[in-house]
């Protein structure tokens, strides 16, 4: 029955002439042209013509070395971010994909709540929880672990756990569903053919899910590049992401043509980025 009605929606989607799939998808180019072509594209027009042609702004990033540091930081910490929810969240999606009923129900409750709540909301929790009188300093005088309270909020490295607790489910949620794709017969096959279970995993389960691993690994990457209520937070003024430092721009020093350079800049790196990442996959997928 299922089969049937998916060639039933195939047959009609070929049906459907050119001008019928302009006007259907108009709707959401209009949207997208609206809501984020055109504002990007002034913003950056802002940066070069502010009010006659210049290239001060563009040169200023490069003049003065502390915005390249803080694109570089801002960069390595995308990367650590997406490394870390890449080792936290194949595991769980592992387990998820081969759970059935309640446990899977649970697990995917566990994965899917977090996103029902705000990112603002989720952030002030990890405040709640780093802070000199926080629940973890709490913790660790109360069992005489330390003398004094320590330095948690406020660090790169609170930024980087926020971050990957509040990104974690853009990873599971592909790798799980490139799992899911997986036929088990294969696995089975393969413990007959006398392979272990970590050589099962290595050799079928692991390259079939990589798909699923690229999706989730450049959703994380690109998100973190662009992140700005948690690295705010979080990090607070002593490490800067190149999305606070456009905000700060923007709301704080009111110097918008400058803040359309720098996101010009991050618009650029996180574009090259996505193209080295897609030749890249490329080549894996040849090899």
């Amino acid at each position: 029955m299922a089969d049937a009605t998916v060639a039933t929606d195939r047959s009609l989607a070929g049906q459907l002439s050119r001008p019928a799939s302009l006007a259907l998808a108009l709707p959401l180019v209009l949207l997208l042209g609206f809501a984020f072509v055109v504002p990007v594209a002034k913003l950056l027009a802002g940066s070069v013509f502010a009010p006659n042609l210049t290239a001060e702004h563009w040169s200023r990033i490069v003049q003065e070395p502390i915005f390249l540091r803080i694109l570089l930081r801002t960069v390595q910490t995308a990367a650590i971010v997406t490394v870390l929810a890449f080792l936290l969240g194949y595991p769980v999606a592992l387990v998820m994909s081969r759970q059935q009923g309640r446990g899977a129900m649970l697990i995917a409750a566990c994965v899917l709540i977090p996103l029902w709540t705000s990112v603002l909301v989720r952030s002030y929790a990890w405040i709640v929880l780093l802070q000199r009188t926080g629940i973890v300093n709490s913790a660790l005088l109360s069992w005489g672990l330390i003398d004094q309270p320590l330095r948690l909020i406020y660090t790169e490295g609170a930024v980087i756990v926020a971050m990957t607790h509040v990104l974690l489910p853009y990873m599971i949620l592909p790798i799980f569903s490139s799992l899911r794709s997986i036929p088990p017969e294969l696995d089975r096959a393969a413990r007959n053919l006398g392979a272990g279970p970590w050589t099962s995993f290595r050799t079928v389960t692991l390259p079939l899910s990589l798909p699923g691993v690229y999706a989730g690994a450049i959703m994380v990457f690109i998100l973190s590049l662009g992140f700005y209520v948690t690295p705010a937070l979080v990090g607070g003024p002593q490490n800067l992401t190149i999305a606070t430092l456009i905000g700060q721009q923007t709301t704080e020093l009111l110097n918008w043509p400058f803040a359309g350079a720098l996101a010009g800049l991050l618009l650029a790196v996180t574009l090259g980025l996505v193209a080295v990442f897609r030749r890249v996959l490329s080549f894996g997928k040849a090899g």
